[in-house]
């Protein structure tokens, strides 16, 4: 790969102004699930699209209506980028998103999270540093970077850019089911930069995902709330028959306790097992992210496959109880209680709603309470994996040896992002997971930060693997 040299010092030469396109990034509040600040995502969009342009590349904002349930706000418009046509070439389809978490200073975020700052160790700290703005821009500079090197891009490249997927990725699945034959049908392969290293040290690539089933159990009796003193003891409470069936759920170590869901997951093989042991990544790595050390298992190869590849059930809060500083006295009439399953191979969807609807019936069957109980489906996302042996994934496996000099940890995620699956089954085509920040970066926290190392060597990255993808698919 001769012409990667070029492009690697124009990319070190060009950091400033990367760091400052980053800069322009962060300081648009755009947070996708705050009505006030839905045209902050709307400019974020056209921001992003100017930039494209000014690169040579072709963009249209594609608009996708009125968002469902908050028919008062425009949804976000998806970016659809071109750069390049030649049919010679191969074409590979980017994806990632503009949109952001909230987030305020009163978080206890240490500097403005729309202004980014850089400390004494190169962090770069900012709302979006890393999810997902860093991982977008780095695209653009890998373009500019090889048209400022004179070094021409051996693939065709399409975007897909979304300003909701911090909130439910609305209108994206019919858009990118309505597009499969037309703006993406030329797709060879896909490759989506928005997840992250394991540790801090050690690039991964990552081949799967677990899925999201999450739930809500709802417990109602009395009329109105009541006062403990007057009525505490002559009724049936609905925070007491809730809390007992969400204690039924999942023990203090992480075992799902509802009948018939260890028999859905597959069997792990050997070939998997041996996939653990090389991974560069410690207790320490997450003792750190954890913020304590508060981990369930105290063997690198168990937590990881915990972490990855096993299902987890979490409980995630209460809604109609009391929670605000002081005492209230008050029986609650209604409260919901939420909580998720983290899927894996081989649960679908269907299969463990059942499990968990049964379990749950027969729990409040248990407490002979003259309450209610209603059990909801919330949403529900499938798991996904891909196959690592692929030209997507070796040609990215020989980008990072080259930029990083070292060979990539071959990685599940333990979150969700159901934009992989979308365009597996719609496109039929190879997806890649390619992160460009690391398991410390805090996305979705406060002090979320992305090292410049991680920016700068992670857009040598993108370019390169854009080199040895072209190589492995020809």
């Amino acid at each position: 790969m001769p012409h990667l040299p070029p492009f690697f010092s124009k990319v070190d030469e060009l950091q400033g102004k990367f760091i400052e396109r980053l800069s322009e990034a962060v300081a648009i509040p755009s947070i996708s699930s705050e009505d006030a600040r839905r045209p902050d995502v709307v400019k974020m969009g056209e921001w992003l699209a100017e930039q494209i342009r000014a690169l040579g590349g072709e963009v249209e904002l594609r608009q996708l209506g009125k968002q469902p349930g908050h028919e008062h706000l425009d949804l976000p418009p998806v970016l659809l980028g071109r750069y390049g046509s030649d049919p010679k070439k191969k074409t590979v389809l980017v994806y990632g998103h503009y949109d952001v978490q909230p987030a305020q200073t009163s978080d206890g975020w240490a500097t403005d999270p729309f202004k980014l700052s850089i400390d004494d160790k190169d962090r770069m700290f900012g709302r979006g540093s890393t999810d997902d703005k860093g991982p977008v821009l780095g695209w653009l500079n890998a373009i500019e970077a090889h048209q400022k090197a004179g070094v021409d891009i051996p693939v065709n490249l399409l975007m897909c850019f979304e300003g909701m997927e911090e909130n439910g990725s609305e209108g994206l699945d019919e858009l990118i089911e309505a597009e499969a034959k037309s703006f993406f049908k030329d797709a060879d392969v896909v490759c989506i930069s928005d997840n992250y290293w394991l540790g801090t040290e050690k690039p991964c690539l990552t081949y799967g995902v677990r899925g999201c089933n999450y739930y809500s159990v709802e417990i109602s009796g009395p009329g109105q709330d009541l006062h403990s003193g007057v009525y505490g003891g002559v009724t049936h409470e609905p925070m007491t028959d809730l809390v007992r069936i969400m204690n039924s759920l999942v023990d203090p170590d992480g075992k799902i306790l509802i009948q018939g869901i260890d028999d859905l997951v597959a069997p792990l093989t050997d070939e998997e097992a041996a996939l653990y042991p090389p991974i560069a990544f410690t207790m320490d790595d997450l003792h750190q992210s954890l913020g304590n050390q508060v981990s369930i298992y105290n063997d690198k190869n168990d937590a990881l496959k915990h972490k990855m590849r096993y299902p987890s059930l979490s409980l995630h809060g209460i809604e109609g109880a009391f929670y605000t500083p002081g005492a209230k006295t008050v029986i609650p009439a209604k409260v919901i209680g939420k909580f998720s399953i983290r899927t894996v191979p081989n649960m679908e969807i269907d299969d463990v709603t059942k499990l968990v609807q049964k379990h749950v019936e027969q729990e409040f069957a248990k407490l002979k309470s003259k309450n209610n109980m209603k059990f909801n489906i919330v949403h529900v996302g499938k798991w996904w994996v891909e196959d690592p042996n692929h030209p997507n994934y070796t040609g990215a496996a020989k980008a990072v040896e080259r930029v990083f000099g070292v060979k990539p940890d071959m990685t599940r995620e333990g979150g969700s992002i159901p934009v992989t699956l979308t365009f597996q089954a719609q496109l039929q085509k190879n997806v890649l997971l390619l992160p460009m920040g690391s398991s410390t970066d805090a996305a979705h926290s406060i002090n979320e930060k992305l090292d410049k190392k991680n920016y700068i060597e992670g857009t040598k990255l993108l370019g390169a693997y854009l080199h040895y993808v072209a190589g492995e698919l020809s």
